[in-house]
């Protein structure tokens, strides 16, 4: 349940229409417009006349890294394309054997073979759930950042319990998380959900490390889920610093955050190896739901990432609002190339309504993060920025192309590294 401070409620009630219409789509283009130009080059907004969307997905010129072939087929069907080539629903079972008996091989004679992060969705829930059902031992790991919904806690409190997995809980300070958090938001780009996605990242490697567990398990399906366009969500922990440098005040002391070189320790050093179990099985959204729902008591949550009240308060009203971004679009397309979905449904789906969220969700958000209205609207209605303008890791990322596509050849980083960053 969400607890709305009265102050914060009573105030947006009461405010006039004219002050309510600042969070509408007319006056946020008519606000934005002085500073568009210089911030064309780093996040751009496509005019109507332009619009253009891919002839097989629903991914389309809002994406400012998009190309298209002379099909009209979109750069992100591609790497599906390249990752179904990779782990070709055929030779499924006879791969996903092959990665059981090796992840059983490195944990031989230790307490757990392998980590799985959790946080309450479909995706991390169903992999710890495969996991056991494949003979696994995993040691469950959730982060908590402070912004769960009660239902996510119960579903991993439920999992963990039914299926006799151990459970490791991160706790991040809040007040620290919190002004990472305001940096983002501050800093004006469309990634300010990486903090939470880092840091889940940096905590499952340091606990492999430290546990001296040579897997973890990541609940990502590029089949449901897709590839997120660079220019919607990038992160290094170079650019996490920065942003936070500029942005935010103290030090981050309760979790770390993964640079290069620690990244670089944990793969060649510590061995230890990141693989997409869902990758490797015909994963279906609805098959899965019913499955978790009989297995485990899983209860869905009402919408993508919306386990996560800051997620939700991101995805729903931040991005499509301010940046032009429906992170529907990615899910939908990823539904339509393994068809689960027709192009034409999701087409109707996208255009049957916008991204609808939930008010009471972003004042709570708000008043969370120590905001008043009036300190919000100034920070939401700064000119959009992007990556492009803080220090990160991507130019050394391309430039260092060729090893890290060997080291994806050899399983020792995600290939999906490549194919979205360096390639």
């Amino acid at each position: 349940m969400i607890t709305v401070p009265k102050d914060f409620l009573a105030k947006w009630k009461n405010e006039p229409s004219e002050k309510k219409l600042a969070f509408s789509r007319s006056e946020r283009r008519h606000r934005h417009s002085r500073d568009r130009s210089a911030t064309a080059d780093s996040l751009k907004f496509t005019k109507v006349d332009d619009f253009r969307r891919c002839s097989r997905c629903v991914l389309d010129t809002t994406v400012s890294d998009i190309w298209f072939d002379d099909a009209g087929i979109c750069k992100y069907c591609y790497i599906h394309d390249e990752m179904e080539r990779l782990h070709p629903l055929k030779n499924m079972e006879e791969d996903l054997q092959r990665i059981v008996k090796r992840i059983k091989k490195a944990g031989r004679n230790k307490t757990y073979d392998c980590i799985v992060g959790v946080s309450g969705g479909r995706d991390s829930i169903y992999t710890l759930f495969l996991a056991r059902k494949l003979g696994l031992r995993p040691l469950a790991v959730y982060f908590d950042n402070g912004w769960n919904t009660e239902i996510a806690v119960s579903n991993i409190r439920k999992a963990t319990d039914l299926l006799r997995v151990d459970l490791h809980t991160v706790l991040a300070d809040l007040e620290e998380f919190k002004d990472l958090q305001r940096a983002f938001l501050k800093a004006s780009v469309p990634d300010a959900d990486i903090p939470t996605v880092y840091a889940i990242h940096s905590v499952l490697y340091e606990t492999a490390a430290k546990q001296g567990i040579g897997y973890i398990l990541h609940g990502h399906s590029f089949r449901t889920e897709g590839t997120s366009p660079i220019s919607w969500t990038y992160m290094d922990g170079r650019y996490i610093k920065n942003v936070h440098r500029r942005f935010g005040s103290g030090v981050i002391r309760s979790f770390k955050i993964m640079m290069l070189p620690y990244l670089l320790y944990y793969s060649f050093v510590k061995r230890i190896r990141e693989v997409r179990l869902l990758e490797y099985i015909d994963y279906n959204k609805n098959k899965v739901d019913e499955i978790l729902a009989h297995d485990l008591g899983w209860v869905y949550y009402g919408g993508y990432h919306h386990k996560n009240l800051y997620t939700k308060f991101f995805q729903s009203f931040l991005l499509p609002n301010k940046f032009n971004i429906d992170k529907r679009k990615t899910e939908l397309s990823a539904l339509v190339r393994s068809g689960q979905k027709t192009r034409e449904e999701a087409i109707a789906e996208l255009e049957a309504s916008a991204y609808q969220y939930d008010r009471s969700v972003v004042i709570y958000a708000v008043a969370k993060l120590g905001w008043t209205l009036e300190e919000w609207e100034r920070v939401y209605y700064r000119a959009p920025r992007s990556h492009k303008d803080f220090k990160t890791y991507l130019p050394l990322i391309r430039l260092l192309r060729l090893p890290i596509w060997v080291a994806c050849k050899l399983r020792i980083l995600p290939h999906i590294l490549y194919l979205k960053y360096a390639s």
